[in-house]
């Protein structure tokens, strides 16, 4: 006889709020019925292993079956099955809070919903108009029951004829959800979501080509792989087994670096292959291919915040039953059960990475190019990770040797100490632009590190903070000189006008380009070294360099980049060029400045007569006269400094000169490299 009631919740009717809460997470739907069907097969193995089920236990898989004209969506397993008492219990009888609060609680989490409620099996509503369930329990005598639905609070429930245990649920699908009765859909969510479950899964039959078609043969199609590799114990596998695995997870991936294997049972249960991958193009890492599974369920594959943020740049899988199947990743994030979890995979890395830097380092040092994004993200978001990390990051010089940061600072301490007692690694951050100071300062006797990274910038910063009396210097960013200072910079010889004038005649023949300052800075150097060069500030540059990694930094990467152009004034050629300026200008420009001296005497004058009043004290006539004669003095400077550029916009030595120096910054482009040539051959 039938019966029917009223499902058991304080809510008027949970179906909306299903569908309203659940509809952008409705794939989920599949997941849990097939979930439901494993859990019972598995459930079914353990009573029988245990003697308290009896007979044969036969086929176990999972099947999912498709009848497009009746418009049903069937899951059937051979499982413990349910007698009309468990029906109630686990179907009918839902008991949570009020609906007001149901919805105030759970309104942006939808995962969390039937995490919390434990509603898997409810979750078929939000595809379906109608649901029955046509089940048999395993235990002597049961009876098959028949339960169905409509998607009101109001159920029927009746004896069946069920010629085996186990449970089918059947969806009618509503008209909203069509697509969920196309195979390639279905199909592509089984292999999603149920690739790895550990009981055969079946849909539909292998098909083979056959007359211009496929065809279906007598074969089941088995979805998934009930052993997958991560279930098994390391020493049974070989290094072909992983490399086939990560080819069934990543079938258009290169083959990967190395692989960790995790196999750990206390305090937590953890399981799992994590790979590092090559990588071809480091500015396009690419996260989220770290599949999380439950018990071989797939959860997600968005795993920030479960693993260490740096390790989400790996791919491989991660499983483990701690880690709750249907919450949000903001409860993920808080549990301290993941952060454990979190902190154990991230000693694992280091552990490996370590032991494989010891056993092999030579194949560490091939693979390092690939390796280093990952290490360095690591050490910059990882404090603990950073100091395992020293033990085994690796600093490449230009010819290509490789040291440990220990290593490499017994190299280099005797000769690049600076007169501060501060360690200074020079480096590159291209060969070919920067070859030039880079033979500079080998000439020196000094070494030079190639930091070329896209995380090396941030690395460098990071490196200077942790380790005291050290500074990481880029070869261009002084002259070879002052890029390790062993005593105080000598001074400059040369007079205030002297200085101001070739300061003056080399701004003269500086370059217009875009987004570049160029400040112009006489230094002595010694007369062995070059006429010109080019340099860029170290702290400046590097604030630029970073901001296009941090948003947060863009006042540095809106501001133009500042270079100097270091003028020798010990070199011969700068000599000569000031001694032809002065012999060619000073007999205009001599008149002109003492009217300037002049100037500038009465303006000091002026001005301390009014140090020391009060605005009100000065008589107006008195401001208007200082006015007057501070605009003459800007007037006449400005004259000088006029006649002075336009001279050294003239002269093809000063051009020569600052655009070879442009030439080795690899500055030098377009129609200025034209004119460059054309000027050369000229002087020739």
């Amino acid at each position: 006889m039938a019966k029917t009631g009223r499902i058991g919740v304080t809510s008027d009717n949970i179906f909306p709020v299903i569908k309203k809460f659940l509809y952008s997470d409705h794939d989920i739907f599949l997941r849990e019925l097939v979930s439901n069907a494993v859990d019972a097969t598995n459930k079914l193995k353990t009573l029988s292993s245990k003697g308290e089920a009896k007979g044969e236990l036969g086929d176990l898989s999972v099947r999912i079956s498709l009848d497009p004209k009746a418009k049903t969506l069937t899951v059937s397993d051979r499982g413990i099955g349910m007698t009309q008492d468990e029906v109630n219990k686990y179907i009918n009888e839902i008991a949570f809070s009020g609906a007001e609060e149901f919805l105030e609680k759970y309104k942006d989490d939808a995962a969390s919903i039937i995490g919390h409620f434990g509603l898997g099996f409810y979750s078929a509503f939000m595809v379906s108009k109608k649901v029955e369930i046509f089940t048999k329990s395993y235990k002597d005598n049961a009876e098959g029951v028949h339960w169905s639905c409509t998607g009101e609070p109001d159920y029927i429930m009746e004896s069946c004829d069920k010629a085996d245990r186990g449970t089918d649920i059947v969806l009618h699908i509503d008209d909203e959800s069509q697509d969920f009765l196309q195979k390639e859909k279905i199909d592509s969510l089984l292999r999603k979501y149920c690739h790895f479950l550990n009981v055969p899964i079946i849909f539909g039959k292998e098909q083979e080509w056959k007359d211009g078609k496929y065809v279906d043969t007598d074969k089941d199609n088995q979805i998934n792989d009930t052993e997958p590799l991560w279930t098994k114990q390391p020493a049974d596998l070989k290094d072909e087994d992983y490399k086939n695995f990560y080819r069934q997870l990543y079938p258009m991936s290169d083959e990967p670096l190395f692989w960790i294997h995790l196999n750990v049972d206390y305090p937590f249960n953890l399981t799992g292959v994590l790979y590092f991958p090559k990588i071809h193009n480091q500015f396009e890492l690419q996260k989220n291919k770290i599949q999380l599974y439950c018990n071989q369920v797939f959860v997600t594959d968005e795993v920030e915040g479960i693993v260490p943020e740096f390790l989400t740049l790996l791919h491989g899988v991660i499983d483990s039953p701690d880690i709750p199947l249907n919450v949000s990743r903001s409860y993920l994030q808080s549990d301290a059960r993941v952060k454990k979890i979190s902190s154990h995979i991230t000693k694992k890395v280091a552990d490996r990475l370590e032991e494989i830097f010891k056993k092999d380092r030579s194949t560490f040092e091939e693979k390092w190019e690939d390796l280093k994004i990952f290490i360095a993200y690591g050490m910059l978001s990882d404090e603990k990770f950073y100091d395992r990390a020293m033990k085994f990051y690796l600093f490449k010089d230009t010819e290509g040797k490789y040291f440990t940061y220990e290593e490499y600072k017994q190299l280099i301490q005797s000769e690049q100490t600076d007169k501060d007692d501060r360690i200074v690694f020079l480096y590159t951050n291209s060969l070919d632009k920067q070859y030039a100071h880079i033979k500079n300062v080998k000439d020196k006797g000094y070494s030079v590190l190639v930091m070329d990274g896209p995380l090396d910038v941030p690395c460098m910063s990071r490196f200077e903070q942790k380790n005291e009396k050290t500074a990481y210097v880029r070869v261009d960013s002084s002259s070879p000189e002052m890029l390790i200072q062993k005593k105080d910079q000598a001074q400059v010889a040369l007079d205030a006008k002297d200085v101001d004038m070739l300061k003056n005649i080399f701004e003269g023949h500086l370059p217009t380009m875009e987004k570049k300052h160029f400040n112009i800075v006489p230094e002595s150097l010694g007369k062995d070294q070059d006429a010109v060069t080019i340099t860029q500030d170290e702290f400046m540059r590097r604030m630029q360099e970073m901001a296009k990694l941090q948003p947060g930094m863009g006042f540095y990467g809106e501001l133009p980049e500042t270079f100097n152009i270091v003028l020798n004034t010990d070199n011969e050629l700068v000599d000569r060029i000031l001694k032809e300026a002065k012999q060619a200008n000073d007999a205009t420009l001599d008149p002109m400045r003492k009217s300037l001296e002049e100037a500038q005497a009465e303006v000091d004058k002026m001005a301390k007569a009014q140090e020391g009043k009060k605005d009100e004290e000065i008589a107006t006539a008195d401001k208007e006269s200082l006015s007057k004669r501070r605009e003459e003095v800007q007037k006449i400077s400005t004259e000088i400094s006029n006649k002075l550029k336009e001279y050294g916009k003239g002269n093809d030595l000063i051009g020569q000169l600052l655009d070879l120096a442009l030439l080795s910054g690899g500055l030098l482009t377009g129609e200025a490299l034209a004119n460059f040539i054309r000027r050369s051959q000229k002087l020739l």
